[in-house]
C-alpha cells in the first residue's frame, strides 16, 4: 500500500499560481520531481529543505503516478 498523496498535496490559487504544492508550502510537486530527475536523493532534498518530510517526497511521486495516463497516446 502506497502513501495517500491527498493528505500532502494541495492546490490553492493563491499559492504558486495554483500548482500542486506540498502541504500548502511554496514547494511544488514539480519542484520535487525536478530534484529527483536531476539526480538528488531523498536525503539530499531533505537536507536542503528541512521543512519537508520523506512522506512529502513519496506523495509527490504518488501524485505524479496517478496524474499520468494509463496508456501512451497512439
Amino acid at each position: 500500500m502506497g502513501i495517500d498523496w491527498h493528505t500532502r498535496v494541495e492546490t490553492n490559487p493563491d499559492v504558486r499560481s495554483g500548482q500542486p504544492t506540498i502541504r500548502g508550502m511554496r514547494v511544488t510537486v514539480k519542484d520535487v520531481l525536478g530534484f529527483l530527475a536531476a539526480g538528488m536523493t531523498a536525503d539530499e532534498i531533505l537536507a536542503d529543505y528541512p521543512y519537508l518530510e520523506r512522506d512529502d517526497i513519496l506523495a509527490a511521486l504518488a501524485y505524479a503516478t496517478e496524474a499520468l495516463p494509463d496508456h501512451a497516446p497512439a
